[in-house]
């Protein structure tokens, strides 16, 4: 359990009277509920419209059960509320005065003891807005604060968008304050979604209300600030944990890779084929595809370098340019560009590991460009500026090309991408990749760069083996964090 469930807990057990004992020398609710009603008849307050005779859980389809000594109500019953106005803004006359002017972006679910903007007297008198006195409860009806509230700590007006309940018989400030706080839920399910969900003045004095004795009132409110604290505490313990456990998911991810790119994850099988002659086949392929045919390879090998590590025996030191094509896709120059509009995937379109196909944009594509710039599933497409080295499998199956921001790379063979998007992901958490890449206020990981960049190649059986494990090690550690969450 969260923080915030646990606190939404204790909300729910207070308002149903399971947070504190009963006392059966409390003067009953029900009883409480006549004075509340005599006092207002008293006063000539009463509600307008329609009255709604609920005095006990059993006159009402009640949501939970309560203790025999409460009684239902509702929030119209026990208190009086009322919605406030924006003076018109054309009118300058109307603000900069001396008295608080409250939008609903300023409750803050606590006490309000600071509001940014003022209006006038004049406002005050000849605008429908409303001054609420100190200690009015308020709470948003619509918009995106919908069910936030706060106790006013000096008199101020609210626009129209906040309900305040300004006089509130019988029942304790701070009860009525939490129990709206424990029925933030319910009122924005109320509200009914949308662009802009409301929950009306109608809405909110229809709204039931479990009312305790006012002693056990008084107790419940004492109650709850006292453990409210600790759940903070709790919270806050709980977000250092989970900022803990996510770095020692990520030290372990690493430290998976690390055993992997080094081939210590897996066993080696003799019976595999070797990586020097994956290798070999691969250069042959090269040699005599047709699309590199009368072209010279400017691909550096990987044996004019010093190993930063220890690799078996039957693996082999290669670059990416040697195992896979990698090309930048085409520049998006709409004004400049012919052809046929067809989507196009940028580099802010790829994350790690996956990709977000919102905004999608679009590219006029020739002809005769369609081959060189289609993605196909299984390329890996690589950041070349920005984040530099983000990498993430095309998987899809529609028609969609690409940003010269970014690199495909398909490797020859058979060789594995998911296994040199791990690489490339380590190597990234090491440093390596941006160390490599050229300029400083915006990073670039060029071709040049990605092509020489030097790889372990382990042969083809075992790659599929190490991707198998790591695989099989993030599900254990994902489970792990689900778990404790």
């Amino acid at each position: 359990m969260n923080g915030k469930q646990l606190r939404n807990s204790i909300l729910q057990w207070a308002i149903q009277g399971k947070l504190v004992p009963q006392d059966p020398n409390d003067e009953p609710a029900w009883v409480l509920l006549e004075k509340i009603r005599a006092e207002k008849a008293k006063q000539s307050k009463a509600r307008k419209g329609k009255k709604t005779k609920i005095s006990t859980s059993t006159e009402v389809d009640t949501p939970f059960d309560i203790p025999s000594s409460w009684a239902w109500t509702t929030l119209g019953e026990i208190g009086k509320w009322q919605a406030g106005a924006t003076p018109n803004r054309a009118n300058s006359s109307y603000y900069g005065g001396d008295i608080p002017w409250l939008k609903t972006g300023d409750l803050n679910d606590g006490i309000i003891d600071n509001i940014p903007e003022n209006i006038t007297q004049k406002a005050l008198k000849e605008t429908s807005v409303k001054l609420n006195p100190e200690g009015s409860v308020l709470i948003a009806m619509y918009g995106a604060t919908i069910g936030k509230i706060g106790i006013l700590k000096f008199p101020a007006t609210t626009n129209q968008a906040c309900c305040a309940c300004t006089e509130y018989t019988g029942v304790e400030q701070k009860y009525l304050f939490y129990f709206l706080l424990s029925h933030r839920d319910e009122f924005i399910r109320l509200g009914g979604g949308g662009a802009q969900p409301n929950i009306s003045k109608e809405k909110i004095v229809a709204t039931l209300f479990p009312l305790p004795p006012l002693a056990e009132q008084r107790r419940i409110v004492e109650k709850i600030e006292e453990v409210m604290p600790l759940v903070n505490r709790y919270e806050e313990c709980q977000m250092e944990l989970d900022e803990l456990n996510g770095q020692i998911k990520d030290l372990l991810k690493k430290s998976i890779l690390q055993e992997a790119i080094q081939g210590r994850l897996v066993e080696q099988d003799e019976h595999d084929e070797p990586a020097e002659v994956l290798l070999q086949r691969i250069r042959q392929q090269k040699q005599s595809d047709k699309s590199n045919k009368n072209k010279k390879s400017k691909n550096k090998t990987a044996t004019d370098f010093t190993p930063p590590f220890q690799i078996p025996s039957s693996w082999i030191w290669t670059t990416i340019g040697e195992i896979g094509e990698a090309e930048l896709g085409k520049t998006l120059d709409n004004e400049r560009n012919k052809g046929e509009l067809k989507p196009y995937l940028c580099a802010l379109n790829v994350q790690w590991h996956g990709f977000n196909l919102a905004n999608i944009k679009q590219i006029k594509i020739e002809e005769n460009e369609k081959e060189r710039y289609l993605l196909k599933q299984g390329d890996l497409l690589i950041c070349e500026g920005g984040d530099v080295g983000r990498c993430a499998i095309w998987k899809g199956e529609d028609e969609i090309y690409y940003q010269n921001a970014l690199h495909r790379v398909r490797f020859h063979c058979g060789v594995s991408t998911k296994f040199y998007e791990y690489v490339l992901s380590l190597f990234k958490s090491l440093g390596v990749i941006d160390d490599r890449s050229k300029g400083v206020t915006i990073k670039h990981f060029t071709s040049g760069v990605l092509k020489a960049l030097p790889v372990p190649l382990p042969p083809l059986a075992e790659q599929r083996r190490i991707v198998e494990k790591i695989e099989e090690a993030f599900s254990v550690l994902d489970g792990i964090e689900k778990a404790l969450n």
